[in-house]
């Protein structure tokens, strides 16, 4: 099981403007350099964060990006959702997963539960808790957020 890239690089960006909350925002172009991500390829995933409700604009066009909410009210798996609808570890998991064993499979019974437990496990931790970690870890310029 891989995370693909807009999850992860999602993650990151909500990470970065959950170490500014309050007021401020932080521009697409900042974080963009900061996190090593395109523009382009950032464009898309900050329109899929907001369509989520997870971020918005500050003030209109060109004035940056805050959280919708406080950190600790979002969970990694709201950031994994704004990504993918469904997590499933496995084919026969999923939304449109069909088997005609599925009564009868212990293997998938596993499964299900392994899958559930990572639901739940990135449902527990917050961004804030991330956020805090990152914060931590260290930054190399504190004025420009670029993160070690």
């Amino acid at each position: 099981m891989k995370f693909n890239t807009k999850t992860r690089y999602g993650l990151r960006t909500m990470i970065e403007l959950a170490m500014l909350e309050g007021d401020k925002g932080i521009l697409q172009k900042d974080i963009s350099k900061n996190q090593d991500i395109s523009m382009k390829y950032l464009d898309h995933i900050v329109a899929q964060l907001k369509a989520a409700g997870l971020i918005n604009n500050v003030a209109g066009k060109k004035s940056g990006y805050r959280l919708t909410r406080s950190a600790d009210k979002i969970s990694i798996y709201d950031i994994y959702r704004a990504f993918d609808h469904d997590l499933s570890i496995i084919d026969c998991l999923s939304e449109e997963g069909l088997c005609r064993r599925d009564k009868m499979c212990a293997a998938r019974n596993f499964w299900d539960e392994l899958n559930n437990n990572i639901i739940n496990y990135m449902a527990s931790v917050k961004l804030s808790d991330l956020s805090e970690k990152q914060l931590q870890l260290g930054l190399i310029d504190e004025e420009c957020m670029y993160y070690i």
